[in-house]
């Protein structure tokens, strides 16, 4: 048998089998370009969505910070409103009165609570919800607060008129009370004036005393031992029957008053408000009506001088009478 120099039958296998070599390669590339395009479109889509998180976030934020702000200044708007009410108030409503005492705690309180909740930088919808509910109930209380303060005041006004109506009564009883008291003080002032007694007839007289018991009427003053002062008492119908204080007052020449206190001198206030010696006092049981008449004897360690001898009658601060006994030089035959 013969062998002839033939072309290898698989060549023509190994020359099909390079396109499918290729082939793969295509499907190969092709899938890494559609994973790449994959992967692309998978980040951009990732990205709009992830923008669009951010978006939202933003938003959300946004919303948000407008959401607070807009409660602050709801905040502020209450919390100026009520600073108002009690500063107008101030002065009209007690500050210890119980009701306001405790709407004041409580509202500062509300206050606290909701500038807590928008003091928080990532406040949530909840927070805020329950700030808004509670500047609601805030605004409540204010007005609430308003009410009761307009309360008080239209109380304290009345209070004040009514206690102004009670104290211009009261003055104007004061008024005629103390008018009253001033007629009353008035008329006692003239019956005590009226009570007042008077003294006339005054007999004063120089005494000289004999060895024998008798005694003289001189003039001389170095015979004169004592000076014998009488006078009556007129009738007084107003004065009460009674004792009655009379002061006897004698001023020597020299103008000095006689005082000797071992016989019961001493002092007086007049009506004028002026202290007085007197030189001797009588205690009268003055009887209403009628006429009585009081004698005296004065008597002096050293003996009397020339000249003019005043005596003056004092009964309730008032000089009811007086009289003047000259004393002279003795002559040769005096």
């Amino acid at each position: 048998m013969s062998f002839e120099n033939f072309p290898n039958a698989s060549k023509p296998t190994l020359f099909y089998n390079k396109p499918q070599k290729k082939n793969w390669r295509n499907v190969l590339t092709v899938g890494l370009v559609v994973a790449l395009l994959g992967t692309w479109a998978y980040i951009i889509w990732d990205k709009s969505k992830t923008k669009e998180t951010i978006q939202q976030k933003d938003t959300v934020i946004s919303t948000t910070s407008s959401q607070r702000d807009q409660l602050q200044k709801e905040l502020e708007d209450a919390t100026m409103r009520y600073d108002m009410i009690k500063t107008s108030s101030a002065d009209m409503v007690h500050s210890k009165d119980s009701v306001i005492t405790t709407q004041d705690r409580e509202i500062a309180q509300k206050r606290i609570k909701i500038q807590q909740l928008l003091s928080k930088v990532n406040a949530t919808e909840a927070e805020l919800a329950q700030a808004r509910s509670l500047i609601a109930s805030l605004n409540g209380d204010i007005m609430g607060y308003k009410t009761q303060v307009e309360t008080l005041t239209n109380e304290k006004t009345v209070l004040t008129q009514e206690k102004n109506l009670v104290i211009e009564e009261r003055n104007k009883m004061q008024q005629d009370f103390d008018s009253a008291k001033t007629v009353i003080k008035q008329r006692e002032e003239v019956i005590d004036i009226a009570t007042t007694l008077h003294a006339s007839n005054f007999s004063i007289l120089g005494i000289n005393e004999k060895s024998n018991g008798k005694e003289k009427e001189t003039t001389v003053a170095k015979r004169v031992d004592k000076l014998r002062i009488s006078f009556d008492l007129d009738e007084n119908r107003v004065a009460q029957s009674g004792s009655k204080n009379i002061y006897v007052c004698i001023t020597g020449p020299d103008g000095k008053p006689l005082i000797v206190e071992a016989q019961g001198s001493g002092k007086f206030n007049t009506r004028d408000g002026e202290e007085k010696f007197f030189t001797q006092k009588i205690d009268v049981n003055y009887t209403q009506g009628q006429r009585q008449t009081l004698s005296i004897d004065w008597k002096q360690d050293s003996n009397f001088v020339t000249g003019d001898y005043k005596i003056e009658v004092y009964n309730n601060g008032f000089k009811i009478g007086e009289g003047i006994r000259s004393l002279k030089k003795g002559g040769l035959f005096s």
